[in-house]
């Protein structure tokens, strides 16, 4: 039977929207930019360590921590480029203001292939869509820049909601923005635990987006995986 769906949520990073090129591809090039030789995979990899371990330390942004979200990505930038041997504050503080600027708009994001396509397919079925998305206050200037953002009643952002997904109440905090039960809602996502088993907790459908040739995890029925987004409609309507 067909599945009577009024509203869809998206995630975003790695749903809708891609980085053009990794991330330590693009910090390494702000180095350049200041006289400095840094290299992209060492810089991808110090990354990843200072996000984790700030994400520990201060989760969803610093949110009610007293800090604002654009310090604590300074910071997790700083940081970054200390592990890498990088020890003038000046061009620390410099690059970080830069990235942060950068990371606002389509010169580092782009939609994923057959995103825009889904989005306005959805809509010309008279499906309504909004965004749960764990990100900063940036996103709807991303998603503006990338055309997407007038395809949503609403963005709603970890930061804005306070919490993150796989918390509960931000999925809870959609259902309220969209006005419709879970049970006519369907969420859309890329990550296993945040997305897929997050949103079927608080009685929502799921889909899970694994491209061709990732790991399956065995507790998703094949009807709940999206090999691409152009699958969706087909599953909806099935």
């Amino acid at each position: 039977a067909m599945l009577r769906l009024r509203l869809l949520t998206w995630d975003v990073k790695d749903t809708l929207l891609r980085l053009r090129q990794p991330l330590g591809l693009r910090y390494a090039a702000e180095a350049r930019a200041h006289g400095l030789r840094v290299q992209p995979a060492r810089l991808g990899q110090a990354f990843r360590e200072v996000y984790a371990a700030q994400s520990r330390r201060l989760p969803n942004y610093g949110q009610g921590r007293g800090l604002s979200s654009r310090q604590w990505w300074a910071d997790v930038v700083k940081e970054t480029f200390r592990q890498c041997g990088v020890r003038d504050e000046r061009v620390l503080a410099l690059m970080a203001e830069g990235l942060y600027r950068d990371f606002c708009g389509g010169r580092c994001w782009e939609a994923l292939p057959g995103a825009a396509d889904t989005l306005r397919r959805c809509g010309q079925r008279g499906l309504r869509m909004g965004v749960v998305s764990n990100f900063d206050r940036r996103l709807e200037g991303v998603l503006q820049h990338c055309g997407l953002r007038h395809h949503f009643d609403f963005v709603l952002t970890s930061e804005g909601a306070g919490v993150a997904k796989p918390d509960r109440r931000i999925f809870e905090k959609a259902l309220g923005l969209g006005g419709v039960p879970p049970e006519l809602v369907a969420h859309i996502g890329d990550d296993y635990s945040k997305d897929y088993v997050a949103a079927r907790a608080v009685g929502i459908h799921a889909f899970l987006l694994r491209p061709a040739g990732q790991d399956r995890e065995p507790e998703v029925p094949p009807e709940h995986v999206l090999p691409t987004l152009g699958h969706l409609l087909a599953l909806i309507e099935k």
